[in-house]
């Protein structure tokens, strides 16, 4: 058996691959070498194209070397045999912190007082006319207390319940949050909450104080987030975007902005990337932007070379592997 890398891997990680791959024998081929080795591969790592696929004779499976999926595949491969795997689960917990952080940068209105910071302003949101003084005490709700959110109040909606989105859920039941969610093929997220199917998106979008997107980008979810769909949110509700910018529709998102059809919007992600400079979203206050790095971080690489290797002795095993997807979803 043969398994073809392409691009080639560097060496500490190739020496990994090599010690539990056993009776596959490696190939980490250049780009010179590959359409001829890719003939009698068995597997193959890496970026598959459609003039590779017609070279291989006999491949089984393709892993490949992201989580998402609408990049890499293409029509052939859709409709070829061989089982193709991709590397979820490296990113929940990551992302769900990520998530969190604007959930709570929003509910306590620290991206404005970060904005006041730098213009050495002392402005609560509300007013400093409704701060209690040491008088009274706060035997009131005043209108700072109004606008600063008690998250135990608020209810956070998770559109797509897979393994961000799950893990999105569980940290925000830490914070006593009632959370919703919806998936095609999820029914629960367990010790956390029911799953709706997706025809009860706008039921969600109606209940939630927050709206995440944890979906990934398949056909179905190409532009699902459109004028509409901001109509059903609530004016006080934030939209989080840490999916794929082509679920969102990003002309009608800035235009619910504007129009303060929802309050806000935490964005990782866009139809657009890099966000061009002159974009309105980088000037309005209630947008926090961040440059796609909601995965970042010091533990992915090891993860994914974990799955790799896992995947490795499945196949070597002859066991099922341990992240396929279905070609024609995307996931």
């Amino acid at each position: 058996m043969k398994l073809v890398i392409h691009l080639p891997v560097e060496a500490a990680r190739l020496a990994r691959i090599c010690e539990v791959a056993g009776p596959l024998h490696v190939v980490n081929a250049p780009s010179a070498n590959v359409a001829a080795e890719i003939v009698e591969a068995d597997a193959f790592f890496g970026k598959l194209t459609p003039t590779l696929l017609r070279a291989a004779q006999r491949l089984k499976w393709v892993q490949a070397p992201t989580a998402s999926l609408e990049h890499y595949v293409f029509p052939e491969l859709i409709e070829h045999p061989c089982v193709l795997t991709n590397m979820r689960g490296l990113f929940s917990d990551v992302i769900a912190d990520h998530v969190l952080g604007l959930v709570i940068c929003f509910a306590r209105n620290l991206h404005l007082y970060v904005r006041n910071q730098c213009r050495r302003v002392w402005e609560p949101v509300g007013g400093e006319e409704g701060r209690s003084d040491f008088i009274s005490g706060p035997g009131v709700v005043g209108s700072i207390d109004r606008h600063h959110l008690h998250l135990a109040d608020c209810t956070l909606g998770v559109v797509g319940a897979g393994a961000i989105g799950s893990e999105i859920a569980r940290r925000a039941r830490a914070f006593d949050m009632t959370v919703v969610a919806v998936d095609p093929r999820a029914t629960s997220i367990p010790d956390v909450c029911d799953v709706w199917p997706t025809a009860r998106l706008n039921d969600l979008l109606a209940v939630s104080d927050f709206v995440v997107i944890a979906a990934p980008h398949t056909p179905e979810t190409q532009k699902l987030f459109r004028t509409p769909q901001f109509a059903c949110m609530r004016r006080s509700a934030y939209l989080i975007n840490i999916g794929r910018g082509a679920i969102v529709d990003l002309a009608d998102l800035t235009a619910a902005l504007r129009d303060k059809v929802i309050a806000g919007a935490g964005l990782d992600v866009f139809e657009t990337e890099p966000l061009p400079a002159e974009h309105p979203l980088w000037d309005m206050p209630n947008v926090i932007i961040t440059p796609h790095v909601a995965g970042a971080s010091p533990r992915i690489a090891e993860r994914h070379t974990e799955v790799l290797l896992e995947n490795i002795r499945r196949f070597v095993a002859g066991v099922p592997l341990l992240t396929p997807v279905d070609k024609r979803q995307w996931f």
